[in-house]
């Protein structure tokens, strides 16, 4: 009886990524239950810092809180939500998942600095489109489970892969009908990013 073996990080788009030491801070990077697919959740570095010597330098910025997986058939990463503490970084976002992401792709990003009652859809290059929606206080994890419907009891008898899988396969499955709105317009009505630790408990 033949097995299917499970992805492994370096054959997926995740092991380009890791081997450009753009992989940080994984709270969950393994396969996951369905064959050929591999989880991460975590922060895609967009850009970095100049370093010193060998000094170790955390990046410029970010997508943070990453829920994504990739297809080791395909190369690509179908579904990705993560958090962007600028708008203007989507287009870095873009620029350095060009080659992973798909037009057919689920690709949702929580940013600081737009208006709280705004959602966008915004497209990237290469016939992919981002759906861009406000994030203030909460969690990508917790902002995803409410855009998809789902309760965390949903998920409370499942390991980590199959929660990121469940809520990653219920994301690629909803409708969101947002709005279309261009990058250049998007920065030129971008609202001053917040300072994330205001209003927060010491």
């Amino acid at each position: 009886m033949s097995t299917v073996t499970a992805a492994a990080l370096e054959d997926t788009a995740f092991g380009t990524l890791a081997s450009q030491h753009r992989l940080l801070n994984a709270v969950l990077k393994e396969p996951l239950p369905e064959a050929g697919t591999f989880g991460f959740r975590g922060d895609i570095a967009l850009a970095f810092q100049d370093q010193v010597a060998d000094e170790a330098r955390p990046p410029a910025y970010s997508i943070e809180q990453i829920l994504s997986v990739a297809d080791a058939a395909t190369g690509k990463i179908p579904v990705l939500a993560g958090y962007l503490h600028n708008f203007a970084w989507l287009k870095d976002a873009g620029e350095v998942l060009a080659d992973f992401l798909v037009p057919e792709g689920t690709y949702v990003f929580f940013v600081n600095n737009i208006d709280f009652l705004k959602k966008y859809t915004v497209a990237l290059p290469g016939g992919v489109t981002a759906k861009i929606l406000p994030l203030d206080e909460s969690t990508v994890w917790k902002e995803t489970l409410d855009l998809v419907g789902l309760d965390k009891n949903d998920l409370k008898k499942m390991n980590g892969a199959q929660k990121l899988e469940h809520v990653l396969n219920t994301l690629k499955a909803t409708a969101m009908p947002f709005p279309e709105l261009s990058y250049e317009d998007g920065v030129a009505t971008m609202e001053p990013v917040r300072n994330r630790n205001e209003n927060r408990p010491v």
